[in-house]
């Protein structure tokens, strides 16, 4: 579902279906929207906008991770699709809506590696 390019930028692995004209996230042999077999692997934007944020302060059954996390839903630039992950900073107080996220692949205990969102520099090409 995360992949590293050449240039060590994170990207999520989804699908596009030509016939939907629509991308989603994770990547799956039928297109979720119309059912049709023409999906296609893809990557996806590396950047996004958040959308909604909370801190997860319980450590879920199986978790080893660190708590408290952010959780949240960061709508990515190219393909307008909101996709739920992780976020780097657990201070829900320090996140705005529409901030700029990057997805960066995140080494997790018990779970191994797994993508999340961490606020984008203003450096960055976000676009």
């Amino acid at each position: 579902m995360i992949e590293v390019g050449p240039d060590g930028r994170a990207f999520l692995l989804g699908g596009y279906s030509p016939t939907s004209g629509l991308h989603h996230f994770p990547v799956a042999p039928l297109c979720p929207y119309t059912g049709a077999e023409d999906v296609e692997p893809v990557a996806l934007s590396c950047f996004g906008t958040l959308w909604s944020w909370t801190a997860v302060t319980v450590r879920p059954p199986g978790y080893e991770g660190p708590v408290p996390y952010g959780l949240g839903v960061v709508e990515l630039v190219r393909e307008g699709l909101r996709v739920v992950g992780r976020l780097t900073v657990s201070d829900p107080a320090a996140l705005a809506f529409g901030q700029p996220m990057r997805v960066i692949a995140e080494e997790l205990p018990g779970i191994g590696t797994t993508w999340a969102f961490a606020p984008a520099s203003d450096a960055e090409d976000v676009g």
